[in-house]
């Protein structure tokens, strides 16, 4: 029998856990301006199965934040950690810098870069989008 990997993060100061009983997607790197000014630069995300993840608050830490009318961002009430995005969907976008390593996890591609901050360039030869690319 094969066992689903496990994946672990938290916020900075601890007080919101989360546990990925799956697979985990390809980072993406997201450089829209609501990940921008949300994280100081861009944002490299994650992806999971709505049904693999489990939050774990005992403190009721986690606040959400409606960033636009079809999705939230979660971060930390206590020490401001930037962690999910959720448009309400299959899916959870989880931040990769929240996941304990090793996560054994690669960028893929950047996203939204017609949004990208002018003050940076990209050059790691990976695939760059306008928007979200399509799943095969």
């Amino acid at each position: 029998m094969n066992a689903r990997p496990t994946h672990t993060g938290r916020c900075l100061c601890g007080a919101v856990r989360y546990e990925v009983r799956g697979e985990l997607d390809p980072v993406h790197m997201c450089h829209c301006g609501q990940c921008r000014r949300q994280s100081g630069h861009i944002t490299a995300a994650t992806g999971t199965a709505r049904d693999a993840f489990t939050l774990f608050d005992p403190e009721g830490a986690m606040v959400w934040y409606q960033s636009s009318d079809f999705a939230k961002r979660g971060f930390c009430g206590r020490c401001g950690s930037n962690m999910f995005w959720d448009d309400g969907g299959t899916a959870m976008s989880i931040n990769a810098g929240s996941l304990d390593s090793p996560t054994g996890l690669r960028t893929d591609c950047h996203i939204f870069v017609d949004d990208k901050g002018d003050y940076y360039e990209i050059a790691d030869g990976l695939p760059q989008y306008g928007t979200v690319p399509e799943q095969s």
